[in-house]
């Protein structure tokens, strides 16, 4: 497992660590699980589960564990979680510290599956996400039958929004839904100081992206002091 940080700007601190698997050969979250067939689904999804959970452990994770979820794998929610809690016992890791996130990009089969997963998660405390928001099946469909404690912008949506009027409209819009609906917006895949500090102006408090930190390999990787002072100060004219 690699993790990625997750920063709150609001106190320059972490606020979590995404886990993302990668393969033995290097390989990313992507190429990995298109080798994974569809009847081999539910094992890979415990295995990451488990996994992520006792390498971040090891680690001596204190902050957020952000872990994916492939909802077409997960057949009973109750069922499924049931490893996932006996792993955070066996380890030692605190379930109130752990969020579980699929993607609206997922091509899910049923969404009322996926609803009632996402409600039987927060009913044990995790708090759940909605990752790459606004480029997905779903849309606000989903979002009007459940709403997450996280919405992760799609990085469609930040890549180069501090020159686009469009994509700041439709990202200040985001923003309005989710303070009315009591989601917090995470921005993935910030690369630029312009981009973070045009969505930082828009009120978007969590980050995620290689301007503070690459998916370390089996390592937690910090954001350095002289990040945030550079962030701090006027951006370069």
């Amino acid at each position: 497992m690699a993790f990625q940080p997750i920063v709150d700007a609001r106190d320059r601190s972490i606020f979590g660590y995404e886990a993302l698997v990668r393969g033995v050969d290097g390989g990313s979250a992507g190429e990995v699980i298109a080798r994974v067939s569809p009847a081999q689904l539910y094992r890979f999804d415990q295995t990451c589960r488990v996994k992520a959970i006792e390498t971040a452990a090891r680690l001596g994770l204190r902050q957020r564990l952000s872990i994916n979820f492939l909802p077409n794998a997960v057949y009973e929610a109750a069922t499924c979680i049931r490893l996932t809690l006996v792993a955070a016992q066996t380890f030692g890791f605190p379930t109130d510290r752990l969020i579980f996130e699929t993607a609206e990009s997922e091509q899910v089969r049923d969404h009322r599956h996926l609803t009632g997963i996402f409600r039987d998660y927060r009913s044990r405390g995790f708090m759940t996400a909605i990752d790459d928001f606004g480029a997905g099946y779903a849309g606000l469909t989903l979002l009007a039958n459940f709403q997450p404690d996280m919405l992760k912008l799609d990085i469609a949506l930040v890549r180069g929004i501090d020159a686009d009027p469009v994509r700041i409209a439709i990202t200040r819009g985001i923003m309005q839904i989710a303070t009315s609906i009591g989601s917090t917006v995470l921005a993935e895949g910030v690369e630029t100081e312009a981009e973070y500090r045009q969505l930082r102006a828009l009120g978007v408090p969590l980050f995620q992206g290689y301007l503070f930190g690459r998916a370390s390999l089996e390592a937690l990787e910090d954001v350095p002091d002289a990040l945030w002072q550079r962030l701090a100060g006027a951006p370069e004219t």
